[in-house]
């Protein structure tokens, strides 16, 4: 009798304290399963720092959320994929909330904390993949391309860089990305998906969700530069790695809207995480399709404008590509922030041009690697 009137006395303590408690309080979990992993978010109203740890009879992982406050309840979250039975949350003592996820099939997981919305993401991998995975893992990972996801950066409340006449990145790469999409469409017939085809808000963790529901073979992310330098230009492509690049370091800082003091700390947290993500999320062909997009970007640029620059392939702890499940690329398509090449970003020509570019350098890729795309026009 007296353990049945804790929960609600701690509720009643915690609910007339709420003005004061100064920490920061859950929102919501969802969850989202992929063939090789389950991702759980939990939502936050502020940052947090947590810990974690692992229990048995039965198996199960705990997080614990420090300074945090749970409002409401939230009910247990039924899965019963692979990896997880279900996911429950509750107030474990007056400033820790605890997340607990009821294992089924269990490798390993990686759990970190993403901001702009706040939020703790846990990726919990199989032990072992289904059946019809395991046939398909017993010879090449694909044996065409049928789908590709391409990932406007930015969107809505996000406009993402500004140049200094007022174009936004938003608004250019989303139309760079239509064009490269019906390109890829009707050149090579592949059928192609937008993470967003408005001007609207997606978080960065969602986008690789979202390719990874969609079966995607390729995941392009399109995104346009800026520095305070107004003299920096050129084209880069990048990959999902740990750096010690500190120009790196500011750029991936930028795109996930965080400071490069705060990008800095994130990913000395992660190494170990960043540099097992990498090989196990097509390290090989992602780094071999950055250099195919790179390398048409700069040579077709080249040919019909002067001082493109090749600032090459690099690496950097890109939020959007984490627990993307095919090759993986981003792409900075040019300087915003450049006075000239803002004023080409502003043109159809050129848009249409870096859009054939990309598209060329997917082709190329294709051709120089076991993977066969078939369209209209057969084999590429």
């Amino acid at each position: 009798m007296k353990k049945a009137l804790v929960v609600p006395l701690l509720w009643l303590f915690l609910l007339s304290h709420g003005e004061a408690f100064k920490g920061v309080s859950v929102e919501k979990v969802r969850y989202s399963s992929n063939r090789t992993y389950t991702r759980v978010v939990v939502d936050l109203t502020g940052p947090v720092e947590f810990t974690s740890g692992q229990l048995t009879d039965p198996d199960r992982l705990y997080f614990d959320l420090k300074g945090c406050l749970l409002f409401r309840r939230i009910p247990t979250i039924f899965i019963n994929d692979n990896v997880l039975k279900a996911v429950r949350i509750a107030q474990h003592n007056r400033s820790v909330v605890r997340v607990v996820l009821d294992l089924k099939g269990f490798d390993k997981f990686y759990a970190f904390t993403l901001e702009n919305p706040n939020r703790l993401v846990i990726d919990v991998y199989a032990s072992r993949p289904h059946e019809e995975d395991k046939r398909r893992d017993e010879g090449p990972r694909f044996d065409r391309i049928d789908t590709v996801v391409i990932d406007p950066g930015h969107g809505g409340e996000d406009p993402g860089a500004i140049g200094a006449s007022g174009l936004r990145e938003k608004d250019v790469v989303l139309d760079v990305a239509k064009k490269l999409g019906r390109i890829l469409k009707e050149r090579y017939g592949v059928r192609v998906f937008y993470t967003r085809t408005k001007d609207v808000f997606i978080p960065l963790n969602e986008r690789t969700e979202f390719a990874n529901k969609k079966g995607a073979d390729l995941f392009i992310s399109i995104h346009a530069n800026a520095s305070r330098r107004r003299h920096a230009k050129g084209i880069e492509t990048y990959v999902l790695n740990w750096t010690n690049d500190k120009e790196a370091i500011r750029v991936a800082a930028r795109e996930n809207a965080i400071s490069p003091r705060r990008m800095q700390r994130v990913q000395d947290e992660l190494q170990m995480i960043l540099l097992d993500l990498a090989r196990n999320n097509k390290r090989d062909e992602s780094i071999r399709l950055a250099h195919s997009v790179q390398s048409s970007l700069t040579k077709m640029l080249r040919e019909s404008y002067r001082g493109v620059e090749d600032l090459g392939v690099k690496q950097a702890l890109f939020y959007v590509l984490i627990g993307a499940e095919m090759p993986s690329i981003l792409a900075e398509i040019s300087f915003i922030s450049n006075p000239i090449e803002e004023k080409r970003l502003a043109t159809e020509r050129y848009r249409h041009k870096i859009a054939e570019a990309i598209a060329k350098g997917v082709g190329d890729y294709i051709n120089q690697s076991t993977l066969v795309v078939r369209g209209p026009g057969g084999n590429i």
